[in-house]
């Protein structure tokens, strides 16, 4: 059965290579060699993934923006006419691949995944075999929906206040709620696990090689903004902050939890916990300080002024006047987009989520963390 079902698999790979390669001779527009490199990189070969093909990909997006357009209509095309559980996780892994690419004018494209992955079920074999994966295919294309508009949302912001030169007071905003926003993601990753007993495939390990790096990015990214902004963070923002820095530290213990998970599973960029960098301690006991005393701080006396008339004597109550604070040493959010960057890019080109190698992957550079494990 294993074998009929590999050869049937087999076969419609082939006739999607044989109607790429039909459409080569009547169309002008279409980047054939782009959509071929898609179908052999989302095959239905569950024990491996090609590599070659999907390095292919990366380099058609790096090359030229205008294979977006090319990529979008043959993923979507492919993975709305199947019922493979397979299929649709590669083509996850792929368009991962291809935000890690870093190309803003891509990215900014994108917006939200051109197709619905939210109730998949795998129609090939019964439930009872599938429902893991099915579950598995549901978060990881939640996880990758929303980062997918997350990365676009920031670029777009980026432009606009790079354009109009945005308010310190915008900024701060900005960034509580760009931090905010990594929360959830990384509450989403964390989600992102198999859960039944027949789960522990190749493809399914090298999924979560990915998304064991992609916690780490999201996590260290969290806790570097936290950092940068809590010199910065004033009466208002203290309880924004506070509330940040807590769930922070939650994150902190369920993403060990989470490697504990994966290296109990044979994930192999999991076999060691990364050490974090503690955040100072003082400076979230003065945002806690700074809360305190605004509860505890007296309501101002009233002023009163009398005014006489004829009449009567009229009280009127003056407010007490606000005063704003201005700094120098503001700093400007930069955090998301020095990934842009060429030094960057370098890298990112190296880590792209279908490209690991036998060897574990390890963060080699210290990330702020508000725990050490």
């Amino acid at each position: 059965m294993k074998l009929w079902k590999r050869a049937a698999a087999a076969i419609k790979d082939r006739k999607s290579l044989l109607a790429v390669g039909f459409s080569r001779r009547n169309s002008s527009y279409r980047n054939a060699d782009l959509e071929a490199a898609i179908i052999k990189a989302t095959s239905h070969d569950d024990s491996s993934v090609d590599y070659s093909n999907a390095h292919r990909v990366y380099k058609w997006i790096r090359s030229s923006p205008l294979n977006l357009k090319t990529l979008i209509n043959a993923i979507s095309s492919r993975v709305n006419h199947t019922r493979s559980w397979i299929v649709a996780l590669k083509s996850l892994m792929l368009l991962h691949g291809v935000l890690c690419c870093k190309v803003p004018a891509v990215i900014g494209e994108i917006r939200r995944l051109p197709f619905d992955l939210s109730g998949f079920s795998d129609g090939h074999s019964c439930l009872s075999k599938t429902w893991g994966f099915n579950v598995f295919v549901r978060t990881y294309f939640a996880f990758l929906h929303h980062y997918s508009f997350f990365l676009s949302d920031q670029i777009h912001r980026f432009r606009s206040n790079r354009m109009r030169s945005a308010e310190k007071g915008e900024t701060m905003i900005q960034d509580l709620e760009r931090i905010q926003k990594l929360q959830s993601l990384l509450d989403m990753v964390l989600q992102i696990k198999p859960i039944a007993d027949n789960m522990k495939k190749t493809l399914i390990l090298e999924a979560m090689d990915c998304l064991v790096i992609e916690s780490i990015s999201i996590y260290g990214r969290i806790c570097s903004g936290i950092i940068r902004i809590l010199p910065l963070a004033g009466k208002t923002e203290a309880a924004t902050v506070l509330k940040i820095v807590q769930k922070a530290t939650s994150q902190g213990e369920d993403l060990t939890i989470y490697f504990d998970f994966c290296r109990g599973f044979g994930v192999s960029n999991a076999r060691e916990t990364p050490q974090f960098v503690r955040i100072p301690e003082e400076k979230v006991e003065a945002i806690e300080k700074m809360i305190k005393n605004a509860e505890e701080k007296p309501k101002p006396e009233k002023k009163e002024k009398v005014v006489e008339d004829e009449k009567a004597m009229i009280v009127l109550e003056q407010p007490q006047k606000l005063q704003t604070i201005i700094t120098d040493k503001w700093e400007t959010f930069e955090d998301d987009y020095r990934c842009f960057d060429r030094k960057d890019n370098e890298y990112y080109q190296n880590h792209l989520p279908l490209i690991v190698t036998n060897q574990p992957l390890y963060i080699n550079y210290p990330m702020p963390d508000l725990i050490t494990f």
